[in-house]
């Protein structure tokens, strides 16, 4: 049987830049253990199955896989697929007003609005459908700086330190001094799991207000081998829990606010994701995150 596919590169509004998302739109009879096989042959960081909703008020249900196994929320795959429904099965209208789709994963149903402004990518933005919260405590700072390779004097800025925070997948964010210690990490497996013990598939996004790219708020990278992604070039559901990171050291005011994330650039995939808080009270009360994705490649998957 003949399976379309297509993938879009996320979180850029250029091909071959971003994070590469494959997504398999003709899913009937395919079981937990075909998916993950097909993960694996695209070999991508991660890749969606799109399926009839639950119900039928929303718009489609997504199943999201690692190379290894499946998540039950992830930032890249509900971009792009948002971006995707729009662009191949409303395309008439999304040229005249923004489209509202609802979609469906393991975590709960996520609202995605998704534009295409004239003569530009189709960007896509979604509401959170979980506030991020703390996901346990890291390792000390030099078992931390020794499992990235670098110096202990190399982490940490103004008053940021190491966290874990998740919004459905959870990740230990480390903040680094400048963009060149940022360039020197080596993560170093052997030291990998003492560090990062507090985890089940250790992920680590590391971060500085150091940035390459003008107007950008954040330069990052993420590493998370335990999950078959030995970097990854933009990371949605990180970016999310980040949330967390800036509610508890930078204590924003109430109101709303828009942060820009620029990750992937050590990778030669350069990618920008946006992340939206509203703040009330001096608490977050929902949180945002979008970016653009372009349509790359398109085939049959004969299985």
């Amino acid at each position: 049987m003949g399976r379309k596919f297509y993938t879009l590169d996320v979180f850029t509004d250029q091909a071959l830049a971003g994070n590469p998302l494959a997504v398999v739109r003709e899913c009937e009879g395919l079981d937990t253990a075909r998916m993950q096989q097909i993960a694996r042959e695209f070999n991508l960081s991660e890749t969606v199955f799109l399926l009839p909703p639950r119900d039928p008020v929303n718009t489609a249900r997504l199943r999201i896989f690692t190379p290894t196994h499946e998540l039950p929320f992830a930032g890249h795959p509900t971009v792009g697929a948002a971006v995707l429904i729009g662009e191949l099965d409303a395309p008439q209208m999304l040229a005249r007003e923004d489209l509202l789709i609802v979609l469906e994963e393991e975590i709960g149903t996520i609202t995605c609005t998704v534009r295409h402004m004239r003569g530009r990518a189709a960007r896509a933005s979604f509401t959170l459908p979980r506030l991020p919260s703390s996901a346990g405590t890291p390792g000390d700072a030099r078992t931390v700086a020794a499992a990235l390779g670098l110096d202990e004097a190399d982490l940490g800025f103004s008053n940021h330190v190491p966290t874990m925070f998740s919004a459905g997948n959870a990740f230990t964010f480390v903040p680094l001094a400048s963009m060149e210690a940022m360039s020197r990490v080596q993560p170093h497996s052997s030291a990998w799991e003492a560090a990062f013990s507090a985890m089940e598939r250790p992920a680590v996004f590391l971060y500085t207000n150091e940035v390459a790219r003008s107007g950008s708020d954040v330069h990052a990278r993420m590493f998370a081998g335990g999950r078959g992604i030995a970097e990854d070039p933009a990371t949605g559901s990180a970016v999310a829990a980040f949330a967390g990171v800036v509610m508890q050291f930078e204590r924003p005011e109430d109101g709303s606010h828009m942060l820009a994330i620029e990750q992937g650039f050590e990778m030669g995939r350069p990618s920008l994701i946006t992340l939206g808080l509203e703040v009330d009270g001096g608490f977050l009360v929902e949180a945002s995150v979008g970016g653009c994705a372009v349509i790359v490649q398109q085939g049959v998957i004969n299985l």
